[in-house]
């Protein structure tokens, strides 16, 4: 009898930490493959600026600066570029909140009330991003039709990029970025409160997730704009200062002292 519990444990054990690695698995392949992306994307823009000289770059440069409008489908490559982009920077930071939503759903299963797959519950999640994309790339097209972007999409304006380093130093401190960054960082709290069946249930509860994170992080994308928008380096440091302040155990002091060191840097920005 004995040997018969040890061995249903541990085909338990093995089940839950198949199931964990699976969805472990799946949210890496989906995060290497928007990297592997955006370092195509960021090869293929270098190399283009570097080729090009004379009257071969100024068509670019009139595309790129707002000199000319954008065409439908520069506006779609550029949609597509942002998309990736979060997808590539925001899906590491739900993790925690998608295992956990697995492990609900797995235990239901056991019981017979399955519940739907993890992956619409992501799929939430992921459209509130593109949603953004969305709107990060109308501002994308206001700043270039302003020639307020330079081709790598770094801002030309010191003072646009010292008002972006400053609002989004003292948003850290605002009552609505703690409370989406508290939602963000309770994993159980959140799906004990917002719980809802079906598939259109667990795409809403990915979708307020992210609602939650993007009022949480809107802004630090922001920042983009001065650090270049295709510079890799500096979108991989905001999405590790991203994912920082939403795991580790002192991230609210993290993302605070981050938030004075934005204000001091953008002060001194509009001081030079």
């Amino acid at each position: 009898m004995s040997t018969t519990v040890s061995l249903a444990r541990l085909s338990s054990l093995v089940r839950r930490h198949r199931d964990r690695l699976a969805v472990l698995a799946a949210l890496a392949v989906v995060t290497a493959a928007a990297w592997a992306y955006l370092v195509m994307a960021a090869r293929r823009m270098t190399s283009g600026q570097a080729g090009m000289s004379g009257h071969s770059m100024a068509p670019m440069m009139h595309a790129m600066t707002g000199v000319q409008p954008w065409t439908a489908a520069e506006f779609g490559l550029r949609l597509a570029m942002w998309a990736v982009m979060m997808i590539a920077m925001m899906v590491p930071t739900a993790v925690p909140m998608t295992l956990l939503y697995a492990a609900v759903a797995r235990k239901a299963a056991a019981q017979d009330s399955p519940l739907s797959p993890t992956f619409i519950f992501v799929a939430g999640y992921a459209a509130m991003w593109t949603i953004f994309s969305l709107v990060a790339t109308f501002a994308q097209w206001g700043l270039d039709q302003a020639a307020l972007l330079s081709p790598m999409m770094v801002s030309r304006s010191a003072g646009l990029g010292a008002a972006l380093l400053i609002a989004a130093g003292v948003y850290q401190f605002t009552p609505l970025k703690d409370a989406c960054l508290r939602n963000c960082r309770a994993p159980a709290h959140f799906l004990s409160r917002y719980w809802r069946t079906g598939r259109l249930g667990a795409f809403r509860m990915g979708a307020r997730l992210g609602a939650y994170c993007l009022g949480c992080c809107w802004i630090l994308m922001g920042l983009l704009f001065v650090g270049g928008v295709m510079n890799l380096l500096w979108i991989a440091a905001i999405a590790v200062f991203v994912l920082l302040e939403k795991t580790i155990p002192f991230g609210v002091t993290v993302g605070r002292v981050a938030g004075a060191a934005m204000i001091l840097t953008g002060a001194l920005s509009f001081a030079v």
